[in-house]
C-alpha cells in the first residue's frame, strides 16, 4: 500500500510521460484550522483528473475547473491563497476561516519526477529545490531533521519515508502491520529468523531480514523516528528485540500479548541491564484498546496509538467494551 505522497508523484510522472498538462499542488503554509497539514500534495491533470488532497475537496473543485480552462498556472511556478476572507473561506470550506497558501507548479519532462519517484520508490530521503523564477527543479540528500521551508524565491520539500517500523515476527499480524504503515509513510522491516515464517513473506516495499532480533536493532541504529514491534508470542525472540530497543532513543516500543504476559515480561526484562524507566517505555498490551479482534483490527489498534504518541497527543487507552459471557462464565 502506497503513501499518498508516492501515489501522487506516480501518477503526475505518468500523466507528463504521456505528454498530458499536469499542475501539482503543495501546501506551503496554513493559518486557522486547515483541513490538511503543511506538505500535503495534489496534481491535477489538464482534463480534471486528480490525485491526493490538500482541502476537504472544495479547493481541488475550483482548482480542477482552472486547469481545465488552462488558467491556473502557465510556464512557471506561483502562489496562491484560499480562504483568505471569511466568505471564501466558507466557499471552499475551509473550518474556522482556516487560509491556504498553495505553490502551484506546472510540470514538465525537466521536473525531475523521474529521478525523484525512483529514488523514493528505493526508501531514499530526498531533498527537492524549485527554483520559483526559472522552475527547475534540482534533487539531493536530505536529513531526518530537514523541512519543508518557502521563502517566495525557492521551495524545498522533503519526500520518502520520515519514520521507520522494525516488526518482529513475518506472521499474519504483521503483514498487515506492514502494509497499513507503508500508506502512513513508514520504511517498515520485518525481522524473522524463523524459515516457516521468513519463507511466506510476500509485503511488496517491506524489507524481510532473517537474522536475531537484538542483531537488526542494533543494526538499524534506531533513532527518534523509528518504532518497534514485537508480534512473535515467542519470549526468545520478541524479548531478545526489546532489551535492545527499550535502550534506543526510538519513540515507541511496543509488544504484542496479554496484560498478564507483558507483567511476566516486564519481570524478565528487569532481570536484564535496563533500567525501571527503559522498562516503562514498553507498550505492552500495544495497541489503543478499541476492542480489536482481527488482525487487520489490531494492526489499526497499533498505528492509532503510534499516530497518537507521534503526534504529541495523549491517548493512554480507550475503554474496551464488556466481555461477552458464555454459560455464565466471562470469556477473557
Amino acid at each position: 500500500m502506497d503513501s499518498v505522497d508516492l501515489q501522487v508523484l506516480r501518477s503526475a510522472c505518468d500523466w507528463v510521460k504521456a505528454g498530458r498538462r499536469v499542475v501539482m499542488a503543495i501546501v506551503v503554509k496554513t493559518w486557522g484550522s486547515a483541513p490538511r497539514p503543511i506538505g500535503a500534495l495534489t496534481a491535477i491533470r489538464d482534463d480534471g483528473m486528480v490525485v491526493g488532497s490538500i482541502s476537504g475537496g472544495c479547493v481541488e473543485d475550483d482548482m480542477i475547473a482552472q486547469v481545465r480552462s488552462g488558467e491556473l498556472v502557465k510556464d512557471k511556478p506561483a502562489t496562491t491563497k484560499y480562504g483568505v476572507t471569511a466568505e471564501e473561506a466558507k466557499r471552499f470550506g475551509l473550518p474556522c476561516g482556516g487560509t491556504l497558501e498553495l505553490v502551484l507548479e506546472p510540470l514538465t519532462n525537466d521536473s525531475g519526477l523521474d529521478e525523484l519517484l525512483a529514488r523514493v520508490e528505493r526508501h531514499e530521503l530526498v531533498m527537492r529545490r524549485l527554483d520559483m523564477e526559472s522552475g527547475r527543479a534540482t534533487i539531493g540528500p536530505a536529513q531526518w531533521s530537514d523541512q519543508l521551508s518557502f521563502d517566495g524565491a525557492t521551495l524545498v520539500t522533503v519526500h520518502g519515508p520520515r519514520w521507520r517500523l522494525l516488526i518482529i515476527g513475518a506472521g499474519q499480524l504483521s503483514k498487515y502491520l506492514a502494509q497499513i504503515a507503508q500508506a502512513l509513510d513508514y520504511q517498515v522491516t520485518v525481522c524473522d529468523p524463523r524459515e516457516e515464517y521468513a519463507d511466506t513473506w510476500d509485503v511488496p516495499g517491506a524489507e524481510l531480514k532473517r537474522g536475531m532480533p537484538d542483531d537488526i536493532v542494533t543494526e538499524m541504529n534506531l533513532d527518534g523516528h523509528s518504532a518497534v514491534v514485537t508480534l512473535t508470542h515467542d519470549p526468545k525472540l520478541d524479548d531478545m528485540a526489546l532489551l535492545e530497543a527499550l535502550k534506543s532513543p526510538a519513540f515507541y516500543v511496543g509488544a504484542i500479548g496479554s496484560k498478564k504476559n507483558n507483567d511476566a515480561r516486564r519481570k524478565r526484562l528487569a532481570e536484564f541491564d535496563l533500567s525501571q524507566q527503559e522498562i516503562e517505555r514498553l507498550h505492552g498490551p500495544v495497541g489503543l484498546k478499541i476492542g480489536s479482534k482481527t488482525p487487520p483490527e489490531i494492526a489499526v489498534a497499533i498505528l492509532a496509538e503510534m499516530t497518537a504518541i507521534r503526534n504529541g497527543v495523549l491517548a493512554p487507552g480507550l475503554v474496551e467494551p464488556g466481555k461477552a459471557t458464555v454459560a455464565g462464565c466471562r470469556v477473557t
